[in-house]
């Protein structure tokens, strides 16, 4: 059961409630109509990366869906919220990749996407055995990653907002979602028996 693709989606929602301020985030990330179970920050190896939209053509409601999610909610007025995915993968396609999850307050999409991707990229460069200094700067490593020859690409997704100016809870989330090559084989058969 090992994910063959992968999409990212972030998303924001506003209600009295704090679980339909949740609801709210996945619908307007597109994934509402699943049934989410949250794993941990390893990207499969050979894994490739497709759109959001191209991601919910192969999904059917009710669905499993395996997700790295970053998620964060405030009901206080005006405090900056985040939620974001790291991204991390190796050149080599053999090899596995990081994911990471980081949810902050007060901090724009720019800082909390660095260090969500300074997060994922930290983990494998230490798995590949690529030696930097913790203390420098994120685009200092990133160069020194990238450099080495074995990390190929660093990304992120992110989610920031301001909380309701009533008091509403306000919930931020991005989420890297997996899609399992048994989904990609029931879309094709689905589409044949259609034709």
């Amino acid at each position: 059961m090992v994910p063959s693709r992968v999409f990212f989606t972030k998303g924001v929602g506003v209600h009295k409630e704090y679980l339909t301020s949740f609801e709210l985030a996945l619908r307007d990330a597109g994934i509402a109509p699943f049934n989410i179970v949250t794993v941990s920050s390893i990207y499969p190896p050979g894994c490739k990366k497709i759109s959001k939209e191209d991601g919910l053509k192969i999904l059917r409601p009710g669905q499993i869906l395996y997700c790295v999610m970053s998620r964060n909610a405030t009901n206080e007025p005006n405090r900056l919220i985040a939620a974001s995915v790291g991204c991390a993968v190796p050149a080599d396609e053999a090899q596995y990749g990081y994911l990471s999850e980081h949810h902050s307050f007060g901090e724009t999409d720019q800082k909390a996407g660095d260090y969500a991707e300074d997060l994922a990229a930290s983990m494998l460069a230490s798995t590949l055995g690529i030696e930097f200094d913790p203390a420098s700067a994120w685009d200092e490593r990133e160069n020194l990653y990238k450099m080495s020859g074995k990390i190929v690409k660093t990304t992120n997704i992110t989610q920031s907002a301001i909380g309701n100016k009533d008091g509403l809870w306000t919930t931020v989330l991005a989420s890297a979602v997996f899609i399992l090559p048994s989904y990609l084989e029931q879309k094709e058969t689905n589409g044949s028996s259609q034709s």
